[in-house]
């Protein structure tokens, strides 16, 4: 909206059938009601934003082809590369990154009010989330309202003090637990809370059909690592469980850009696999290629989107006009 502000055409490619990236497919509707999104897209087509859904960028069109027909481009494709659980069992059938599950779900019922079942169905089944962020959260929920009998939190950190500790006075942040809409949902509907603390998978543990049926759990505990002096989790000997599960959804975080599309415009990523560039700029290794958000600074909040892509929209008006006052 910055660019096209100034005088700038500006062109929009988004590989979904509709807009809205993670706004649209990553977070549920109860938490983010989808006709906020089309207004603003309305609004932005009226100001002669063009949008192009179903492109995927070093896929369906080249990179050369890209910086070709537009003076520059601008990479704000996410840090959607999820993190795995390299544990025995993994191929077992029921196991999904959270991504996919959340975006199958909200698809099916933007697309027919489910009525097409072309999402993962939880109804009567035990669900287990692994991973205690905000998308853990939304997994929690989003499995309650498609009817589990049971949903389950891993936690890899201990539980965090339910009142400011003395060495976290104001105005710190605070570090003492949070629960949000997901959990309180499950407490109200299973009696308790989902979330167990300090654990993780072990193995996963699949019927001869290759399904998944169980999974083994294992207690974990702070230690320090003798060579890098870091404090890590770390295994329990003797503590394994072995649990019932149906499903798993693995909400372990991101870890980064995705390869084929910094491949494609050859930009320099750093060790977290963020496109790279100095320190407070958004100008790629690359002449003329550009990048803002999670594709830039790693899994964050929209707000940093929002303040990078301003951010970013400065810099390609300055490059491109030799000043700007945006």
């Amino acid at each position: 909206m910055q660019l096209n502000k100034r005088g700038h055409k500006v062109t929009i490619f988004e590989r979904n059938d509709r807009i809205g990236g993670l706004l649209r497919y990553g977070i549920p509707n109860m938490k983010l009601e989808k006709q906020v999104i089309d207004r603003r897209v309305k609004l932005m087509e009226e100001e002669g934003i063009e949008f192009v859904t179903n492109v995927n960028i070093g896929v369906d069109i080249t990179a050369e082809e890209l910086l070709q027909k537009y003076d520059r481009v601008v990479l704000c494709c996410g840090a959607s590369n999820p993190r795995d659980i390299n544990a025995p069992g993994r191929d077992a059938k029921g196991i999904y990154f959270a991504v996919d599950f959340l975006k199958a779900t909200t698809k099916s019922l933007l697309d027919s009010n489910f009525e097409d079942h072309k999402y993962i169905d939880c109804k009567g089944k035990t669900v287990m989330v692994i991973g205690g962020g905000d998308t853990g959260n939304d997994c929690v929920g989003t499995s309650i309202r498609l009817g589990a009998k049971n949903v389950i939190q891993l936690e890899m950190m201990p539980k965090a003090p339910d009142e400011r500790a003395a060495n976290n006075p104001w105005p710190q942040w605070p570090r003492v637990c949070k629960t949000d809409y997901g959990q309180e949902e499950a407490i109200a509907k299973f009696g308790h809370d989902p979330r167990i603390y300090t654990t993780t998978v072990s193995e996963f543990i699949k019927n001869k059909n290759g399904d998944l049926v169980q999974a083994k759990l294992v207690k974990l505990q702070s230690k320090k690592d003798e060579k890098s002096g870091r404090m890590m989790m770390v295994p329990i000997e003797g503590s394994e469980e072995i649990i019932d599960v149906d499903i798993v959804l693995i909400a372990a975080g991101f870890l980064g850009s995705q390869k084929y599309v910094t491949d494609a415009f050859k930009v320099n990523i750093n060790g977290r696999t963020n496109v790279d560039t100095a320190p407070g700029k958004y100008q790629t290794s690359v002449p003329n290629v550009f990048t803002a958000g999670d594709m830039h600074r790693g899994q964050s909040l929209v707000v940093w989107a929002i303040r990078e892509g301003r951010e970013a929209a400065k810099a390609v008006d300055e490059s491109l006009m030799g000043y700007t006052n945006l």
